[in-house]
């Protein structure tokens, strides 16, 4: 450069004989000129003379062009650290003042390309690392492929460059094509450094930037070839998911989570068990190409991890054309995710229908707990009976169980394999107060807080219950909520049948003293009302086995046989479950607590009945024989011989006629209160119908 200190007329003169200005071969020879000639001592560009320039910002802009500072280019990074690794990264390049404008215009058309180039690069740099994840590596090794590619194209002009067969002009014309790429990559970038995305969100960006620029077929052809090079790994995670249930991911960046605090036996320890909802679920950030399939994914993998849970071949059946490592237009990811799912589902409803036999176990349950076959339950009742009737402290559960083996065993239930799933408990609250509780279900609320009341000395007849032993993976549909929803309509049904067996106790007290003569007694009247109470009790159970139960059964049953999926049974159990619940009452407190009420009055009137029984005896002996004289003759005598002994006999037959009436009334009372609340609930609720006319007609039997 000293040489070149001597004036600038040197440089003019070597600069017009090599022909600079025009590009040729010339270009060559001044560029090894200012070469020789710069030995160091630095000078403003603006020194030399316009050719000269061009060649010293031609070198420059190359070396910008791979982001490496020149002598009169300057490099200014940036970056803003945000927190959570969030950062902001700018970079910008600066020219020399003293440049030539035209060259400084130049060179600033160019410099938008070298930004992009040296975002890129520190993007790759920093998504290379260990804690990114597995799409941030695939897409920077993209990057790094395209990097290579673009740096050959430099390294070519630079080439050109030294042959002298590259000017301004041209170094602009053939950065071009590369320039609208570079930027639609660095905006990617940008936005994924200032978001510290990973995982599905880069895929989003990337997509959804190669959808803005649907205008140019290069730079989306590009993105869309981004896209698919960093989703490999994530197809990876999700082939793994959906061919063997199995989540492989390290960092984090599937969209579907695995809570492993949640177990399997909740199902059948926990009311509201969270597992088959939520041991996997997803997550936040779902890549938009598997949005709308993102639930039979899901579903696909559980089914999966059930049938592993049980020791089964998971492996589904896998091809070249099942292989999930590319996603486009075509949407054969789609029909390989719908394979894998038809044959998840199918193996795994197959494994519990046949293997585990699903329907032989609700057939049990069935028996049991829906008094499908009542003959234990009679049988136990009365071999119950002595510690039923004790207090809720006093009962032993352990001597209730043996009673219960020795019923089951006595009967036809012993032919029943699953007989010794089945065990009693004792609840610790009577039934409203149980349904009460259980928030989960449409209970209409209850209006009076005296409701929540428990009866003075509730026993174990009020509490009984059944239970049923469900075992892995049935308790998949058979959970612990659902089995308390069968234990409801259980305790429900068991009450009624406990009414029904006193009312035919009474009943047959009744009939024992018909040789006497009881036409226009207490008795006569008494026999009347307990057959009212009979046909109401009788009515209300038919209704509830015959118009409930059954039909909704048989409507599940076929329902059943026609699912599809695991996910469908369940939800036909518990319709069905639901269904009854309502239709049994349980679900209207209203109606439920005047059937209680009604059964209780049952239960006085059946347990006064011996009572009343014996004191009208005495009264229908003295008005032996049939014949009115001969009584009426018969009386006066004995008023005559012991006139105290009638004194007392017909006050007792007046107590027993007020006792019976007073029974009479509340019953008539309440049943005609009942009508109405039916009448009224059968608009809303159609099924209630045909109860309703029956309960109608019982007041007017009366």
């Amino acid at each position: 450069m000293g040489g070149l200190g001597g004036g600038s007329g040197g440089v003019d003169l070597v600069v017009d004989r090599c022909g600079f200005g025009g590009g040729g071969g010339g270009g060559l020879l001044a560029w090894i000129w200012w070469k020789k000639c710069n030995t160091g001592d630095e000078k403003a560009v603006g020194c030399y003379d316009v050719g000269v320039q061009e060649v010293i910002v031609m070198d420059d802009v190359l070396c910008a062009l791979v982001g490496i500072e020149g002598r009169y280019i300057s490099i200014k990074r940036r970056v803003h650290t945000q927190g959570n690794d969030n950062y902001d990264f700018s970079v910008s390049f600066q020219v020399d003042a003293s440049m030539d404008l035209a060259l400084q215009e130049m060179a600033k058309r160019i410099f938008p390309l070298c930004e992009s180039f040296v975002l890129i690069e520190q993007f790759v740099e920093s998504r290379s690392q260990f804690k990114t994840g597995l799409v941030n590596h695939a897409f920077a090794a993209t990057l790094r492929a395209f990097l290579l590619d673009y740096e050959a194209m430099v390294a070519q002009l630079e080439h050109q460059f030294r042959l002298g067969r590259l000017s301004v002009q041209g170094l602009w014309f053939y950065c071009q094509p590369m320039m609208a790429s570079m930027q639609a990559l660095s905006t990617v970038i940008l936005k994924a450094s200032a978001n510290n995305f990973a995982g599905s969100a880069v895929l989003n960006l990337l997509q959804s930037q190669a959808k803005a620029m649907a205008g140019d077929n290069t730079v989306r052809s590009l993105l869309e070839k981004m896209t698919q090079c960093a989703s490999n790994a994530y197809l990876g995670i999700l082939e793994r998911w959906v061919y063997e249930g199995v989540i492989d991911d390290p960092y984090g960046e599937f969209f579907i989570a695995e809570n492993k605090s949640l177990q399997k036996e909740s199902l059948t320890q926990d009311y509201d068990a969270k597992y088959w909802r939520q041991r996997y679920s997803l997550k936040d950030g779902i890549p938009s190409f598997l949005e709308n399939i993102a639930g039979t994914i899901l579903t696909t993998g559980k089914y999966l991890n059930v049938m592993r849970e049980c020791g089964h071949n998971v492996q589904a059946p896998t091809s070249e054309n099942s292989k999930l490592m590319s996603f486009g237009s075509n949407h054969h990811y789609l029909e390989c995710i719908k394979v894998a799912y038809d044959f998840a589902s199918g193996e795994l409803l197959n494994l519990i229908k046949e293997k585990y036999d699903l329907m032989g176990k609700l057939l049990s349950i069935k028996h049991y707990l829906l008094l499908d076959q009542g003959d234990f339950l009679v049988h136990f009742m009365d071999i119950a009976r002595e510690e039923l009737t004790k207090k809720l402290d006093e009962i032993n559960e352990e001597k209730l169980q043996s009673l219960l083996d020795l019923a089951l065993r006595s009967t036809a239930a012993a032919a029943d394999p699953c007989h010794e799933d089945l065990t009693c408990c004792v609840e610790r609250s009577s039934l409203l107060k149980r349904m009460a509780t259980l928030k989960d279900l449409e209970v209409r609320s209850f209006s009076d807080s005296n409701d929540m009341e428990e009866p003075v000395s509730i026993t174990g007849l009020e509490t009984f219950s059944l239970s049923y032993k469900v075992r892995w993976p049935l308790s998949i549909v058979i959970s612990k909520k659902a089995l308390t929803k069968y234990q409801l309509i259980f305790r429900f049904l068991f009450r009624c049948k406990h009414v029904e067996r006193q009312l035919c106790g009474a009943w047959q007290v009744h009939q024992g003293v018909r040789a006497f003569n009881i036409s226009g007694t207490a008795i006569s009247r008494s026999s009347l009302l307990c057959r009212s109470m009979l046909k109401f009790i009788s009515s209300l159970l038919h209704y509830l086995t015959f118009e409930v139960l059954e039909p909704n059964w048989h409507a599940m049953h076929n329902r059943l046989q026609t699912a599809k999926s695991i996910d469908e049974v369940i939800q036909h159990h518990d319709f069905f479950l639901d269904k009854c619940l309502r239709e049994c009452l349980l679900l209207l407190p209203e109606l439920l607590k005047k059937v209680e009420k009604l059964k209780s009055l049952c239960l006085q009137y059946a347990a006064a009945t011996q009572w009343l029984i014996s004191s009208s005896i005495d009264i229908t002996k003295l008005e032996e024989p049939s014949d009115s004289s001969s009584a009426s003759q018969k009386l006066k005598q004995l008023r005559l011989k012991n006139p105290s002994r009638v004194q007392k006999a017909i006050t007792r037959d007046a107590a027993v006629t007020d006792s019976i009436l007073k029974f009479e009334r509340e019953f008539n009372a309440e049943l005609q209160s009942l009508g109405p609340i039916l009448s009224t609930s059968s608009q809303a609720e159609p099924y209630l119908t045909h109860l309703a006319q029956w309960i109608l007609g019982v007041g007017s039997d009366k």
